[in-house]
């Protein structure tokens, strides 16, 4: 049950950094507010896991999960530069994972 709380919790933080491109500097109101409201759920879900996990493990997978899915979300969705050494990096940190 602890890694499904952790999976919801990256699913947030992953929502957040979207609103975030569609944000624009804050100038968009609903998707300025959407980064608050995702990245405030996703902080609570890390709170409850912290409850049944390390906080080394728990934090070191929410952070690079998101950090890889951004990535690929990224490349695939929004058309940014693809290289080797992208690919390279995302598969380090999944393997890390």
């Amino acid at each position: 049950m602890k890694w499904l709380i952790l999976a919801l919790g990256i699913l947030f933080e992953v929502l957040g950094t979207i609103s975030m491109k569609y944000a624009e500097g804050f100038t968009k109101l609903l998707p300025s507010i959407l980064v608050f409201v995702f990245y405030g759920i996703s902080l609570a879900v890390l709170v409850f896991v912290l409850e049944k996990m390390e906080v080394s493990i728990a934090y070191a997978i929410w952070a690079s999960a998101g950090t890889a899915l951004i990535a690929i979300i990224g490349i695939v969705f929004y058309h940014e530069s693809i290289s080797p050494a992208k690919i390279i990096s995302i598969c380090l940190i999944i393997a890390g994972i």
